[in-house]
Order: structure tokens, then sequence, then C-alpha cells
């Protein structure tokens, strides 16, 4: 195939990659783009095995297999390599539940970073180093590619409760990164610099450097994840997923594939404007991120007695809903781990029918994944047009006769807005505090992911009903049945 067609069907990738992207940005379009990014995908993959003419490169060196042809038919293992791949996604997927999702993502992530890193091993294994630009763009894919791979696993790691980090401390752990950082770059200039055709340097030169970056930048992936707590983990999915893109946009330069540095520019230039937005939302910056971690931290009580939170039966609860004129769902990640979107779509149905006008108040850091509310609830068929930000509900609230939040916890938390104490302070909530009544549905009276208290659970306006959310919802429904 000529280069003028290969840089066409590159170019029309690219496109349905763009386009994909944009209808992602909204629930009622998003199965088209993932349809269109994964048509993309594919015209790349195939462009790049017609580019690279895989067949001709194995049988070269058709020897070295013993004279098979099989195996020295380069398509032959790729197809091997695709099935393999396709077997496990399609075993997985179907035992990942909703609640598994953030973790999930978080290693898709993690196996980004290291499809890259591998990528720029290889290259250097097979001695394509190539200039000094190639050399330094492979020295950063090795470097971000790392990072990516490690930090994520810690974060998927502390989403599904499988590696316990509770209690983990780095002393001076800006100044341990920051060394680390140093070293890493360091190592990346000898290997890109000091070559084995420059007076300074040599070929063990360059092994060296490439296995100290390497080890180095999956060490700090590791130390810079793990002092963050669980309540910015959300940011820093959506942070990982900007290092995956970026590692995978370094790769395409060092290997001179001109898609693969669109499609990674594409995928951390979003990651990284999510994680910005994300930030905005919890008043936080970018570099308190890296830097500081207000997750694990717990408020201390105040002096004198501690006040109770009221709770309330199904049976009560019922009674004043079917009063309600306006009512507001606010969704945390114990309505993803209850699994009761489709209970709360039914109820939802049910209050609408009695005349109540009902909406969804959607923080952007509710759950544990940018986007998992709504994602629960599109899957439930919640129209989109009840799907409200904080932004767009709170002006309304103390107008609202029922707050109904479910498994929500620090995105609701007044502390926010009154204690300058509070590691929340400052971070844009919901404020349900304002309703007239307000319904908390939790399984029990612990603290959420950040471990922060919540005075919003003993508010004279408040009453608790503690059970499954699912159970709960169901409940009610049943109530408005009868």
């Amino acid at each position: 195939m000529s280069d003028i067609a290969i840089k066409i069907l590159y170019m029309v990738s690219c496109i349905f990659f763009i386009r994909g992207i944009k209808l992602l940005g909204k629930t009622d379009t998003a199965r088209k783009g993932n349809a269109y990014s994964a048509v993309g995908m594919l015209i790349a993959c195939v462009t790049v095995l017609i580019q690279k003419d895989v067949m001709s490169a194995f049988a070269s060196d058709a020897g070295a297999w013993g004279g098979n042809p099989l195996l020295a038919n380069g398509y032959c293992w790729i197809i091997v390599a695709v099935l393999i791949g396709t077997i496990i996604g399609a075993i997985w997927s179907k035992k990942v539940q909703m609640t598994g999702m953030p973790e999930l993502v978080a290693l898709f992530n993690g196996f980004g970073g290291l499809s890259s890193l591998l990528v720029a091993l290889t290259q250097y294994i097979a001695a394509e180093k190539g200039d000094y630009f190639t050399a330094v763009s492979l020295g950063l894919t090795i470097a971000i590619g790392a990072v990516a791979f490690t930090g994520s696993l810690v974060a998927w790691g502390k989403l599904s409760g499988k590696m316990t980090f509770k209690g983990w401390v780095i002393p001076a752990k800006n100044a341990v990164n920051g060394v680390l950082c140093v070293l890493g770059l360091v190592s990346i200039i000898a290997y890109a610099f000091l070559t084995s055709d420059n007076p300074l340097g040599c070929a063990e030169i360059e092994k060296y450097a490439i296995i100290a970056s390497t080890a180095i930048f999956l060490l700090l992936g590791f130390t810079m994840v793990i002092p963050i707590g669980g309540g910015d983990m959300p940011v820093i999915i959506s942070f990982l997923n900007a290092l995956s893109g970026l590692a995978a946009a370094f790769a395409g330069f060092a290997i001179n594939n001109t898609v693969l540095v669109v499609s990674g520019c594409l995928v951390g230039a979003s990651g990284l404007i999510l994680t910005l937005i994300m930030c905005k939302a919890m008043n936080r910056t970018f570099g308190s991120l890296l830097f500081k971690s207000f997750g694990g931290q717990k408020k201390k009580g105040a002096n004198g007695p501690a006040k109770e939170p009221k709770s309330m039966s199904v049976e009560d609860a019922y009674m004043i809903l079917e009063a309600a004129k306006n009512v507001v769902f606010v969704p945390g990640y114990g309505m993803a781990v209850a699994q009761a979107q489709h209970a709360v779509k039914e109820l939802c149905d049910k209050l609408e029918e009695n005349g109540a006008e009902v909406n969804f108040a959607i923080h952007p850091v509710a759950g544990r994944m940018p986007g998992h509310m709504n994602v629960l609830l599109a899957e439930a068929n919640v129209p989109y047009e009840q799907l409200k930000t904080a932004d767009e509900m709170n002006p309304q609230m103390s107008n609202v006769d029922v707050a109904i939040v479910i498994g929500a916890n620090d995105v609701v938390n007044p502390d926010a807005i009154n204690d300058e104490s509070s590691p929340l302070y400052g971070m844009p909530i919901v404020n349900a505090h304002e309703a007239r009544t307000v319904f908390v549905l939790k399984r029990g009276k612990g603290t959420g992911f950040s471990g922060v208290e919540n005075p919003l659970f003993t508010n004279d306006n408040t009453v608790m009903i503690y059970g499954d959310a699912k159970a709960t919802v169901s409940a009610l429904v049943s109530e408005f049945n009868e």
C-alpha cells in the first residue's frame, strides 16, 4: 500500500476517534461514540499491519522457527494474541459488577501504561533507538508508562480492598518522590545521550540506564499513589488515565506512528481536562492532589455528648413521600454497592405518578470514578434530563420537599461549607441539608470513603433509614403499590 493511502487511512481513523469522544459526552449517544472509536481502532490496527508487512518480517527469519511456515507467519501470532485477549476480556467482563467498574478502569489505565512501556523496551532490545529525539521519546514512554502501571495497581488495590494500605506512611514523601524523579530523568538522559558511539558513553551505560529508569519509575508510581487517600481516588483514576494516554503518545513518536500519537494525545488531554474539572469540584488544586491528601483523616468530635441521628421506618417515610411534590435523589457509592438503581427508577416512576417532580443531583465525584452515578442511572433508563449537576440543583434545594440521599456521604457534608477545620472545607457539595426533609439511606453509622464524619446525619430535618438501600427503596415502592 502506498504511503499516501496509509496516511489517508490514519486520518480517517483519527476522525473516528475524535467523533467518538465527542459522542461519548452525552448519555444518549455514548454507545454510538464507543462504536465509532472501536471502528477507528480497527482501521488503525489493520493499517499498521499492512504498513509494517508483518508476514515478510517474520518470513525473513524463518530459519529461527525451524522452517515451520505457520510459526514464521507473523499474522498467526497476532491472531492468537487477539483471541487470547478476547477470551480473557469476555470472561472477565461478565464477572465484573457495576460496583467493580472503578477498579476495572484503574486496571485498564495500568495495562495501557504497561503496553507503552513494553513497546519502548522492545525498541531498545531491537537496537532501534534512533536519533536523540527518538531516544528521549523512548525514555519518557518508559517513565510515564511505568508510573501509570504501578500507580494504577495501587489504585486498583485501594478501590477493590484486595490490598490493604491503611496506615502506610512514607516519611518526607514529596522529597522521596522528587529524588526518584530526578534519578529517573538522569537515567533517561544517560540512555539517550551517552550512546556507544559517544566518547563518554558505551553499550553498558545504555543497558544499565534503561534498567535503572524502568525500576525507578515503577517505584515512583507506587510511592506517589500510596499516600493518596480514598477521598481522592476518583480524581487519581482520571489522572492515571491521562498518563496512560501520554505514554502512548510518546510511544507513537518513538516508533513513528501517527495514529498512536493522535489517539494518545486525545486520551491524555481529555483525561487531564477531566482531572482539572474534578479538582475544581473538590475545591482542590492539581498540586494538592499530588502532594497533599485529606483521605483517611477523621474529624475530631466536639466537646459534650454526641448527638444521635434520628431513624424512621419505611412506613413512616412513605407517608412523607406520599405528600411530597418535589423530590431530589442524591446517589452515592452506596447505591452502586446495593445495585439499587433499578429500584430507584421504580420509585421515581411512582412519585411522578403521584404528581411529584423528581430530579437527581449528581456530584462530579460521587462514586469512585468519573461519571459513576450517571452510568448506573442510565443503565436503569433514568431520563437524561432528570440528571442535574450540583450547581443546577443547589439554588432550588430550599424548595425541595424531600431529598433522598442514597449511600452518599462526603458530597453532602455541610462541614464543607460551615467548618473551616474540616478536611473537606471549601469543597462544593450538594446542599441536601437545605431541603425541608432529608432521608439518608445507609447500612450503618459509618463514615464515607474519606473517613470524615458527617453532621448532616444529626440535623433536625434529617432522618436515617438504615438497611440495604435496594431493599429500602423496594419497600417504599411496595407501599405506593398498596
